[in-house]
């Protein structure tokens, strides 16, 4: 086997809808070095949220093989893949999906709620995540008092808290301005520049080719080529 960080083999997720099958995934293979910055790119219902689903391991895979390291994913338990989330990924999504109710403080520290760190230094973990992104002003505000542009890096400040391995990025521009796309692109940029390997979702064009080392292009649930620089 390469030597390759990431690597699907066959991977193939299928669903059932009514009477018919849906081939969300079938028969993708790919390789990700470690350190890479990957865009999937694609229309809607090409297939790309589900494989960073499956790579995340926040899916399954009806067939084939995901591999992150050492470790195969197809082959975990749930608590398996619960422990592979925690220790190793990041996730950022379009919809932010930030608490309302809680302040920008709290959303990220909760993102260390499961581990051993006592609360005073899951509150000061969370703080300094937050004061890296520009956000020391916006500790106590909740996310209808933020910005979109905001929003989203208390969103990213949540995924790097717990120092992961992976980032993988759901349309991480999609609800936001050009301004505040801008932002958070050059702020993905940065983690791939300090050596974070990040999976990035879009159908943009123009921002895969902007920030990706590797391009993987799909429709309807296949891979059609594969771009590096």
């Amino acid at each position: 086997m390469s030597q390759a960080f990431i690597e699907t083999s066959n991977l193939c997720r299928y669903y059932r809808r009514g009477q018919h099958e849906v081939k969300a995934v079938d028969g993708v293979d790919i390789a990700i070095e470690h350190g890479a910055f990957v865009s999937l790119v694609g229309a809607s219902g090409s297939g790309k949220s589900t494989i960073l689903n499956l790579l995340a391991g926040l899916d399954r895979p009806t067939n084939g093989r995901v591999r992150v390291g050492d470790s195969f994913l197809d082959e975990m338990s749930r608590k398996q893949l619960s422990a592979y989330r925690a220790a190793q990924v990041g996730m950022v999504f379009q919809s932010f999906n930030l608490l309302p109710h809680r302040t920008a403080l709290a959303n990220v520290e909760l993102a260390l709620l499961f581990d051993s760190l006592p609360r005073s230094q899951r509150r000061q973990a969370a703080q300094e995540a937050l004061e890296q992104l520009g956000l020391g002003e916006r500790l106590d505000h909740k996310p209808a008092d933020l910005s979109g542009g905001e929003q989203q890096r208390v969103a990213v400040a949540r995924a790097l808290v717990k120092k992961p391995t992976i980032l993988f990025a759901d349309e991480p521009t999609g609800n936001l301005d050009h301004e505040n796309s801008e932002t958070i692109a050059t702020l993905l940029k940065e983690l791939h520049t300090a050596g974070m390997t990040v999976v990035m979702v879009t159908h943009d064009h123009d921002l895969a080719n902007k920030l990706s080392t590797q391009q993987f292009h799909l429709s309807y649930g296949k891979l059609l080529e594969e771009d590096r620089k």
